[in-house]
């Protein structure tokens, strides 16, 4: 058995959305644990302190590129920038994604195909870039950010949790295109998470409710999500695919 099946030495990571939150967490995880990182993100200063940050504290490469996820053309764009400058793309997180609360009844067309783009076919998009290079290697990792919302819901998320459980069904399928070439597809799906999108869209009121529904009564850190991304992203989790990994602080387990 490999002495730290952790040890993500030698690999390169990808991660979009990864100047803030659950992204920027994930990401100086997976480079203390070795890996160069790419980034990227919508605002190139934050995106610049994130990376310049990790280069600070982990001594590994990290670059990063400012790329609208909701624009194919810049996923495009994403994927060939990454693969030139890192030289190859070992693990994938598709982190980026936004929320837009609307009934059923409210949806508007822009927002709904918005979010599918952000949500789910930037998803599609940037694996089927990196994933040939990958089954060159017999190596690769993809993990997806997909949601407790995918599984139960709320009024008016209609759109989030109908990409969030879009991304389990595709992260299924594709285990299926990829196990034979040695590279893992999963998905996270994380519960109440302090980060901006939530703490922006939540009344507080909303926020506490949501923090009595956990069994442990709070939510989270970004940083607890890095344990979770590492297991996936490493040699530890080299026989878990295809599967959806729930990290909600036992939200799910309260059925009233």
């Amino acid at each position: 058995m490999k002495a730290n099946l952790f040890d993500l030495s030698g690999r390169v990571a990808l991660v979009t959305g990864g100047s803030r939150g659950i992204g920027r967490a994930i990401a100086g995880g997976l480079a203390q644990a070795g890996a160069d990182v790419f980034l990227c993100g919508r605002t190139g200063e934050t995106l610049e302190k994130a990376a310049r940050q990790i280069r600070e504290q982990s001594g590994v490469r990290a670059g990063c590129l400012v790329a609208d996820m909701s624009r194919r053309d810049d996923v495009t764009r994403l994927a060939e920038a990454a693969t030139s400058e890192m030289g190859k793309v070992d693990i994938l997180v598709n982190n980026a994604g936004w929320n837009i609360p609307q009934a059923i009844d409210e949806i508007r067309d822009e927002d709904w195909d918005f979010l599918v783009e952000l949500n789910l076919t930037s998803c599609m998009a940037l694996t089927r870039a990196v994933v040939p290079g990958m089954k060159q290697r017999r190596w690769g990792r993809v993990i997806h950010i997909s949601s407790i919302m995918a599984l139960a819901s709320t009024p008016a998320r209609n759109a989030y949790s109908a990409t969030k459980a879009a991304l389990i069904g595709m992260c299924r399928a594709s285990a299926l295109d990829l196990g034979p070439f040695g590279i893992t597809v999963n998905c996270i799906a994380p519960g109440p998470i302090a980060t901006e999108m939530p703490m922006s869209i939540l009344s507080k009121e909303q926020q506490d409710a949501l923090a009595a529904r956990t069994a442990v009564g709070r939510w989270a850190r970004p940083d607890e999500l890095v344990g979770p991304a590492l297991l996936l992203a490493s040699e530890a989790g080299s026989y878990v695919t295809g599967t959806c990994l729930v990290v909600d602080g036992g939200a799910t387990c309260r059925v009233f």
